[in-house]
């Protein structure tokens, strides 16, 4: 029966779409996508929904699900190069787009403009700062852009009469003049940081018309996948994530307009789904009312903490922070030394920590100095804890112990590591005298009287004085009294600490075995009180607040602008790191955070959000696409981790909280890259199969490592009865202080639909001519598409990345659409144990693909017959060379083509390993070891031309040179015709001018040989 659309146009058929191909299983801006993501992803604390909980890393950006959500639900409409044009319109990519955007950032000003651009008369839209009068300088009146206003020595400013349609045409011609998209969208906002209504308003009559086919009638992205989804699946389309984790999934899902589900195992995980839905996506009303709440309840608490007089001193000034250190008794001298890796506090404020022997108690005050000299500050940055020892000198003599020793670690029988440290029991909050670690005040940072309120209150630090200690013991007391009727309450965890790959850390190197031993006293009386005031909205807040303040919250020193100092989150990466040395808030430092406002982006009134605590085997919800982030590889172990916000909420969890079970639940999560990991992804892609319409589609997403990768996903997607469609590759390149040096996260997105019913049979020797033929006709036909757009935009829609994944892609299209495989069932085969080193049938043809696709990626202008001859050291670097003069500085595209090309060790060949700053090494940067016989290089025909190419830039005669290449090459003759295609491109692509001479010189050199009769 045919359904008509409840929407503005009464021509919309329901079902009309329902078979159609979507536009993400054949076109897809995944170099556009991956550049907005990455910029979302530098927004750090900017970004929509971290504020709800900064310690959750894995979340996707939300551009990339806006793009997937689109991308699954456009159709194809036989206008390849039209549809991308819509694609990039709806996703504020296009130059109109881009304009709009950059419009709102500001960065491009009226002397970049003119210096760009062709104007006849600038002085219709720009005038001069300072300057009413053209005719003060003559000169001017007769210039014409493009000119540089700062070499004319004028500054230019909007003149007030430009309206905003005039700036927004000379932003977008600026703009053009940028060769790349990464260039044009520098200056830009993020499109969901702009207007949705102003951005888009100029798009809709083209997509009206490209659609106009189906009935499409739409003035709002919201409206437009409303439709899409009538034309699909008879309703507004309701996006689905078993594995929300942050939240990012369902919330973008919902605000680019669909109806969304979502579910985790995790209780935390459900927690900040729920305030991606009910915190950040309100409206202004109810984050206001939210915001109110926050603020009463800081209030409340900050009077409770006042009348117990523990963080004010006797002249009024406030605590703003407390800090500790660790300190054990030396075996050798007898003494109780301080452990810190780093007595400075404060850089800004040149504030040191000075340790003073005091010989009658044999232990060391600490005394703080302000105003350190800068060879104080050297010297207080070694500390006491130095490269796994605690060292520190005394009357003249210097001491080492190793910290294991201080433990006290030695081998079980079983051949684990034991050490003899106490393990706290529950009742414990402190260190007993005897215990190996002991805990002490060494510093408080005070806010000076009267300045509190200040825009920069005055600060400084300063040692405990007698009374600061008495309060500290007071501290102690009022724990003491109250933890067994707090824990009993719930107001503090009473839960132990279970043994995981990263909870064993605190349990081992600390002896804490209940979660409350990761929190000092001062740190339990706040959060008690935080506790009694627990609502839905407030336990999103207290799990960010106690993020900030923990036995594990390191102390850093101030080192940027204004900074004195400050405590930084548990979780700065995904592990539990216990700390020799740390920062303690004062209550009106963290309860700081509860006056902050509220931000969100406003969801769409009609979205309608659905949600459960459930393994993602057993969801109850339909979906009509599904798309997942599920745990595949990953290092960031929640099940584990976040039982450190688990323990403060399981006893009272708020309403509608409490109806989940909150338990980390270990056992059922999916977890690692072994059997039971495979077995549990069948069942949850199984039931996410079984809870989609036979056109649904699904979407995962996994960390792109190597071919064993996709072999395991093509047993999972074969038990689940998915076949892959199409496959895309997203880069996200980030640095951090605790990961020295670059490290990258790639993306890879697979597309999936249900496998057609019926059996069909498949064997080795029939798959791989048809992938084969798969990866080739998928490469040929982007290659062709990327042509086209070039041609007419100067830059290309796919890169080498992208193609790449479109040859595994086509494998997994073929492979996947099989139920045996050599006479063995598919399902069968997906779950039966693999061996180690086992090398099966999918992984033999997975690797297929990906050599069928990387001999389809010729260096431009390299001979194809010289690059299937060549070996994978050789591929690459040719590869990568070509790569670079486009741009590839990217290290995951050299990690991803040096697993392709199978290269053993790329690092070997690389100039520079920075994320963002990726090059190959240079031909004259090699030295003379690292082109010997015994590295992947130095034996290669390429090694014995850099070798050559170095020989000539030393001065050596062309003819030595050549010489030398016959004695050592046997095969010389044979293999000329391939050094002379190989100095070609060297000659074109090498980056140093010096090097392209040489190449040309050479080559010419072994283009005359026959010519000379040899």
């Amino acid at each position: 029966m045919e359904v008509v659309a409840e929407t503005k146009t009464k021509a919309l058929t329901a079902f009309a779409l329902e078979n159609a191909p979507a536009l993400i299983e054949t076109v897809f801006p995944a170099q556009k996508v991956s550049f907005e993501a990455q910029s979302e992803r530098k927004a750090v604390a900017a970004q929509t929904l971290t504020g709800l909980g900064s310690y959750w890393k894995g979340r996707k950006p939300l551009i990339l699900v806006r793009a997937i959500v689109l991308g699954s639900l456009l159709p194809k409409t036989g206008d390849s190069e039209k549809d991308l044009e819509i694609f990039e319109k709806l996703m504020a990519f296009d130059d109109h787009g881009l304009a709009r955007r950059a419009f709102v950032q500001n960065d491009l000003k009226p002397k970049h403009i003119a210096s760009r651009i062709s104007l006849s008369n600038p002085w219709d839209y720009f005038t001069l700062t300072g300057r009413d009068e053209l005719s003060a300088d003559d000169r001017l009146l007769n210039l014409e852009c493009p000119f540089d206003a700062e070499e004319e020595g004028i500054s230019l400013r909007w003149d007030r009469d430009t309206s905003d349609e005039a700036k927004l045409q000379l932003i977008e011609r600026a703009l053009g003049t940028f060769s790349t998209y990464e260039e044009k969208a520098s200056f830009c906002k993020r499109p969901e940081e702009v207007d949705q209504t102003w951005l888009y308003a100029p798009v809709w009559p083209a997509v009206n018309d490209h659609y106009a086919q189906w009935g499409i009638k739409v003035e709002s992205l919201p409206e437009l996948v409303e439709q899409m989804g009538m034309l699909r699946f008879g309703r507004r389309p309701r996006v689905g994530d078993t594995f929300s984790g942050g939240g990012s999934i369902p919330f973008e899902a919902a605000r680019t307009g669909c109806d969304a589900y979502a579910s985790d195992l995790n209780p935390i995980a459900c927690m900040l789904t729920w305030g991606a839905f009910n915190i950040v996506g309100k409206d202004s009303k109810a984050r206001s009312e939210i915001e109110e709440e926050y603020r009463r309840v800081a209030r409340t608490v900050q009077s409770a903490v006042d009348e117990l007089s523990i963080e004010k001193d006797e002249k009024g000034n406030r605590a703003k922070a407390f800090l500790y250190c660790l300190e054990t008794r030396c075996p050798e001298s007898g003494w109780l030394v301080p452990m810190s890796p780093s007595w400075v506090i404060s850089k800004n404020d040149n504030v040191i920590a000075k340790l003073v022997p005091n010989h009658n108690e044999k232990r060391f005050e600490i005394r703080i100095k302000n105003g350190a000299t800068t060879k104080e500050m050297r010297e207080a940055s070694l500390g006491t804890v130095r490269g796994g020892e605690l060292q520190y000198e005394l009357d003249g003599k210097s001491y080492r112990i190793s910290i294991r020793t201080l433990r006290g670690e030695y081998r079980t029988p079983e051949g684990s590591t034991g050490n003899r440290l106490r393990k706290w029991g529950k009742e414990d909050f402190i260190a007993k005298p005897d215990d190996v670690y002991q805990e002490r005040l060494y510093a408080i940072h005070w806010i000076l009287k009267g300045t509190e309120n200040d825009g920069r209150p005055k600060t400084y630090f300063a040692a405990p004085t007698d009374a600061d200690l008495e309060r500290e013991r007071h501290v102690h007391q009022i724990v003491e009294q109250n933890l067994p009727t707090w824990q009993k309450e719930g107001l503090v965890p009473n839960m132990a600490i279970e043994p995981g790959d990263k909870t064993d850390e605190p349990i081992r190197t600390r002896g804490w075995s209940h979660w409350h031993h990761l929190f000092n006293p001062r740190q339990l009386l706040l959060y008690a009180e935080l506790m009694k005031h627990i609502s839905p909205t407030l336990a999103l807040r207290l799990c960010q607040v106690i993020n900030t303040s923990a036995r594990l919250t390191r102390w850093t020193v101030g080192d940027g602008p204004g900074r004195s100092g400050g405590t930084k989150q548990v979780f700065d990466n995904q592990a539990l790191n216990v700390l020799f040395n740390y920062g303690c808030r004062a209550s009106v430092y963290l309860l700081d955070s509860l006056y902050a406002d509220v931000r969100g982006s406003v969801l769409p009134t009609h979205a309608s959000f659905s949600q459960e605590c459930v393994p993602a085997s057993q969801i109850s919800q339909d979906c009509d696409i599904f798309i997942t982030d599920p745990p595949y590889a990953d290092a960031i172990n929640y099940h584990e981790i976040t039982e450190f916000f688990i323990a403060w909420l399981r006893m009272n969890p708020p309403k509608p909280f409490d109806d989940w079970v909150w338990d980390s639940r270990r056992t059922l999560a999916i977890k690692g890259s072994d059997d039971d990991f495979r077995r549990g992804m069948v069942d949850a892609y199984r039931a996410m199969a079984e809870h989609m319409p036979e056109n649904g589609m699904q979407c995962v997403m996994f960390t792109h490592q190597d071919t064993g990768v996709w072999a395991d996903m093509v047993s999972i997607f074969w038990a689940a009865g998915l076949q892959v469609v199409a496959a895309w590759y997203i880069a996200t390149e980030t640095t951090s202080e605790l990961k020295k040096g670059g490290y990258v996260q790639g993306t890879v997105i697979l597309m999936l639909r249900k496998r057609p019913e019926g059996d069909r049979a498949g064997f080795k020797q029939s798959i791989l001519p048809a992938v084969r033929a798969e990866v080739q006709r998928q490469i040929e036909s982007m290659m062709h598409l990327n042509e086209e757009i070039k041609d007419k935009h100067g830059e290309p829609v796919f890169n080498d990345s992208d193609l790449q994944m479109a040859g595994y892609a086509a494998a997994l299209k073929v492979l996947t659409a099989y139920t045996t495989i050599g006479g063995e069932d598919v399902t069968s085969f997906a779950l039966r144990p693999r061996n180690k080193g086992e090398v099966t049938v999918v992984d033999e043809i997975v690797q297929q693909a990906a050599e069928a696709a990387n001999s389809l990626l010729v260096p431009e202008g390299l001979g194809a017959e010289t690059w299937a001859r060549l070996s994978g050291i050789q591929r690459f670097y040719l590869r990568m060379m070509d790569m670079e003069t486009t741009g590839a500085s990217k290290l995951d595209n050299y990690q991803n083509f040096a697993k392709a090309f199978r290269v053993q060790d790329y690092a070997r060949v690389m100039g520079d390993m920075k994320a963002n700053a990726a090059r190959l090494k240079r031909v004259t940067e090699f030295t003379s070891r690292e082109l010997t016989d015994g590295t992947e290089i130095g034996p290669t025909w390429l090694g014995h031309l850099i070798i050559g190419l170095q020989q000539l830039l030393a001065e050596i005669e062309p003819q030595a040179v050549i010489q030398q290449f016959q004695q050592d090459m046997p095969d010389f003759m044979e293999v000329r015709p391939l050094l002379i295609d190989m100095l070609g491109l060297m000659e074109r692509k090498a980056p140093e001018a010096t090097v392209r001479e040489a190449a040309e010189v050479l080559g010419a050199r072994l283009k005359n040989l026959r010519a000379l009769g040899q």
